[in-house]
């Protein structure tokens, strides 16, 4: 036994804790109800570490070890891939293959250009990853833009799905589960309704993501669940004419296949597998970036929001564990970027500063103070922009019901 084995079995610790001292651990990727991710490295190697602690999940301790059996039985290219896992006494770890060539939506806004084509073959590798899933009797239950991750910045980086942290293994396949699940704006009908779910619910998420990576808003637009299922449930998906016109019928047609609300009419992985519009043969050339980057503009606002929760998360998983005996919860805990994401560059052009700016006491302002009034000027800005774009959009009206009245206008589909 090594003096280190030695020590951790003297205070109590678990005989895996012995790898954490193999992982050298850089800033945190993000934070969730459980814990947080870090990146670390070992051996040359770049990992994300996921981090959960015990007291949160007191009792239910079996849904961390599902998702680590889960995680070490999938093997595809498509899916983040498993390396280790290690416990202390106070926290789990779960060491998976670290994704950084960024998220969908941000990595395709720095394209030059992106064709419906090109949405039609992102969207297959998502639905591969899914099928296989399915094909395993796994149900993800969290499929969202977020989740879907570049593995490196190469340009022809391959996307992985990530965070299997609410994915289930079915007992059977037509199993059904019971469990609230998913985001807001993603989960399907069935779950909102806690009416019994299963696989179908991943091809719902796949419908949303599919309907926005093609014009950069979502299909539903309610902001209280209750309105929401009413919008899901109607079964009426809108293909607004401005955005959708140079899109083809089949991408209409896949994701209507998809928005089923009865998930016994939706598509399944296989059927939707088979869908002419993923051969990308019938998908036009039509450049769907200009739209999509002024729409995912007004996201900032919206990602500045999640950067302060993210540190209030962090400050409260803090709060929870004092202590931080073994440096999880040590700084760096904001992610490199966040600053810039919540606003920060709105700072007069020269500043010399690198870090956040102090006070007068010279003490650090946290980031949520930083935050706050970059929001809110954010906030201005973004109300500024909609009366613009009402204006123009009344604008639009009124000539396509003056072009209607002369009978040379023709209503979009």
């Amino acid at each position: 036994m090594s003096f280190s084995n030695m020590m951790n079995k003297l205070s109590g610790q678990p005989d895996s804790y012995d790898k954490k001292s193999q992982y050298r651990f850089g800033r945190t990727l993000g934070a969730g109800t459980y814990g947080i991710v870090r990146e670390a490295e070992c051996g040359g190697e770049r990992y994300a570490i996921k981090i959960i602690l015990k007291k949160n999940v007191k009792g239910n301790e079996k849904m961390v070890y599902d998702e680590m059996v889960l995680l070490q039985r999938m093997k595809h290219p498509n899916i983040v891939r498993f390396h280790d896992w290690f416990e202390s006494k106070d926290k789990y770890y779960i060491v998976t293959q670290l994704a950084t060539g960024g998220e969908l939506f941000d990595r395709i806004c720095e394209y030059g250009k992106f064709t419906e084509k090109d949405a039609s073959q992102t969207i297959k590798q998502v639905l591969e990853a899914v099928d296989y899933l399915h094909y395993n009797n796994v149900v993800h239950r969290d499929l969202k833009p977020e989740n879907l991750l570049y593995l490196t910045k190469d340009a022809h980086s391959s996307l992985v799905l990530a965070d299997f942290g609410i994915a289930k293994m079915l007992d059977s396949k037509d199993a059904m589960l019971n469990t609230m699940a998913g985001s807001f704006g993603y989960a399907a009908p069935e779950i909102m309704m806690k009416q019994g779910h299963g696989k179908p619910v991943d091809m719902w998420s796949l419908g949303v993501i599919t309907y926005t990576l093609l014009c950069g808003y979502s299909p539903f637009r309610s902001e209280n669940v209750a309105d929401l299922i009413e919008e899901c449930k109607s079964g009426r998906i809108v293909f607004h004419g401005r955005y959708w016109k140079d899109v083809s019928s089949d991408a209409k047609d896949f994701i209507v296949s998809l928005l089923q609300p009865d998930p016994s009419k939706r598509f399944t992985s296989e059927e939707a597998l088979q869908d002419v519009w993923l051969t990308g043969k019938t998908a036009t050339d039509f450049d769907l970036l200009p739209e999509f980057r002024a729409i995912m503009a007004k996201a900032r606002l919206k990602r500045g929001i999640n950067v302060i929760k993210l540190a209030n998360r962090i400050e409260a998983l803090k709060m929870q564990d004092p202590e931080d005996e073994d440096g999880t919860l040590s700084q760096p805990d904001i992610p490199a970027d966040s600053a810039e994401m919540a606003g920060q560059k709105l700072a007069k052009k020269g500043t010399a500063s690198t870090g956040l700016p102090t006070n007068n006491t010279g003490k650090k302002k946290t980031l949520s103070e930083v935050a706050k009034g970059a929001i809110f000027r954010e906030v201005v800005f973004a109300k500024v922009r909609e009366e613009k774009e009402k204006v123009e959009r009344e604008k639009e009206a009124k000539a396509a019901e003056e072009k209607a009245k002369r009978g040379s206008y023709n209503p979009p589909r």
